[in-house]
């Protein structure tokens, strides 16, 4: 992998680990962290859905992206980042994912198309690539 031109730097900060809390450099992030919802009890963000959500949101402009160079509006797409986490064969935690992507009105195979281009194109699917199991699906 090259070295990138950064064109936006961030920082988020967090005390307390999964039990704490993480404020971004100019403060538009604040939460609580806590550990996955356990007995019906949540508590605050855990790590996980702060990962799905920035994978999502980076992974949909890549469909606008990859869908307007194919000339397909995407602009009532979705796109579902699924977060798994647990023990690894190794010994350790690991993460695996699932990437659901829609375009309403687009041909599901067109979509699985598009959705694998964007797979190619968005930072966190290349940052990700080789380290977890990731399954993009058309839906």
């Amino acid at each position: 992998m090259g070295t990138i031109d950064p064109k936006y730097t961030t920082s988020v900060t967090v005390s307390g680990g999964r039990l704490g809390h993480a404020v971004s450099d100019d403060g538009v992030l604040d939460v609580q962290l806590r550990t996955p919802k356990r007995n019906g009890v949540n508590e605050g963000t855990n790590p996980e859905q702060l990962f799905a959500a920035a994978w999502a949101g980076c992974f949909g402009s890549a469909v606008h992206a990859v869908a307007s160079d194919a000339g397909i509006d995407a602009a009532d797409s979705s796109v579902t980042v699924e977060i798994a986490q647990g023990p690894d064969s190794d010994g350790g935690y690991g993460l695996a994912a699932k990437i659901l992507v829609s375009i309403p009105g687009t041909d599901p195979a067109k979509v699985q198309e598009l959705a694998g281009a964007a797979h190619q194109l968005c930072p966190y699917s290349n940052a990700t690539r080789g380290n977890i199991d990731v399954e993009v699906i058309a839906v």
